[in-house]
């Protein structure tokens, strides 16, 4: 047999999907992938049905339906404050994570550079990597999740192609101020660089936490691409209907890409969307109330079992420090520490490696996803109780 893909030798399957599949083989409680066990809303579903039964279920525009499009500039302008046209500016793709593919390979060269904090979102590191770039790395330091003003500045270079910003962020929870993405913006201006934002998370905020979007910042108009989808908010992680928000120059060539990777995100999903998009505020209002409610259990529980956690400010998810809890499982790393928990408790989280650069052999942090149903939460809570210390 002739050798195989040389780069995908570089990277490994997700950590998160591989941890799921532990807890299934295990009949563990899934706290790992972040996808809620709760049910999807009933007017969402009602509209993909309609659109089902209305015979929308063969091939899309391949770029969007154009009632989507028109969903996405509206509610862009009216939440993220961003201008944009629906004719020339958005891509619908096949979730989130199609989205941030196809935008690296439409602005990549061989020797671009992308700046990447961490910890990170595991898929970036594989998307830099498929596409050529070359990432270097600027820590969010605990127990805030702030950057160094100094570190970051240091990452940026002649060869800087882009910056990936996560807001709300994945796995921290920290929500980046309007303070740091002016800094960010100034760096981008300065050496001429693209920022990709990650905003998926945008309505699940705390504690009077506001969404910036840096595309909305003087001067990052045409030189940000706004990423989202509907999997978070409108809890629907299988429907797979993203976008991008750019310029036009940049738009067309995402358009390329996603054209020849997957032809269109799926018809019905697109204009149930498009519904869901134009949802009134207490829909979010109540989503952020569930959250807030989910957050503050178990932030408890971990914290009461003999975790440190961090405490999120947005999205649903609550890294843990593990140290004090590592020597009573005999761990030997995080990621011994999180099959030897599912083994006592049923729990099942991500180890912490996942999202550092330095696969290091520990980093003493977990994640938790708490996008639950309360009694799921509970079950947690009973069983970390009973079995973690027993």
């Amino acid at each position: 047999m002739k050798e195989l893909s040389r780069i995908t030798e570089t990277f490994t399957e997700s950590v998160i999907r591989e941890m799921t599949r532990i807890s299934d083989s295990m009949n563990g409680i899934n706290l790992s992938q972040g996808f809620p066990d709760f049910n999807t809303s009933d007017e969402i579903k009602q509209a993909a049905i309609r659109a089902i039964k209305n015979n929308l279920n063969q091939y899309p525009v391949t770029f969007g339906e154009p009632e989507l499009r028109e969903a996405i500039c509206k509610k862009a302008w009216s939440y993220n404050n961003i201008r944009c046209n629906p004719e020339t500016d958005i891509t619908v793709t096949c979730g989130a994570t199609e989205a941030m593919l196809a935008t690296l390979q439409a602005i990549i060269n061989p020797g671009d550079e992308i700046i990447i904090f961490e910890p990170f979102y595991e898929n970036y590191i594989p998307d830099g990597i498929l596409t050529g770039a070359t990432p270097r790395y600027v820590t969010l330091h605990t127990p805030d999740w702030t950057f160094d003003k100094k570190e970051l500045a240091a990452a940026f270079n002649e060869n800087t192609k882009a910056i990936i910003i996560n807001t709300p962020n994945n796995p921290t929870g920290k929500v980046f101020s309007k303070e740091e993405l002016n800094i960010i913006a100034e760096l981008c201006i300065k050496w001429n660089t693209f920022a990709i934002t990650d905003e998926i998370y945008e309505h699940i905020l705390y504690d009077s936490e506001k969404h910036v979007s840096l595309g909305s910042l003087p001067g990052m108009e045409a030189r940000t691409i706004t990423i989202n989808s509907i999997s978070k908010t409108y809890s629907v992680t299988g429907w797979r209907v993203g976008w991008t928000i750019a310029s036009e120059l940049i738009t067309k060539r995402i358009r390329k890409v996603h054209d020849f990777m997957t032809v269109g995100a799926p018809t019905p999903f697109q204009h149930a969307a498009a519904e869901a998009l134009n949802f009134p505020a207490s829909y979010y209002e109540k989503l952020q109330k569930q959250y807030f409610e989910a957050r503050e259990f178990m932030f408890s529980t971990l914290t009461t079992s003999g975790f440190k956690p961090y405490l999120p400010k947005g999205a649903y998810y609550i890294i843990a420090d593990v140290t004090n809890l590592a020597s009573k499982l005999k761990s030997s790393d995080d990621f011994d520490f999180s099959k030897k928990l599912i083994e006592k408790t049923r729990v099942a989280t991500v180890p912490g490696f996942s999202f550092y650069s330095k696969k290091i052999k520990n980093t003493n942090q977990v994640r938790f996803a708490f996008c639950k149903k309360a009694e799921t939460l509970q079950l947690v809570r009973e069983q970390l109780s009973k079995n973690l210390w027993n």
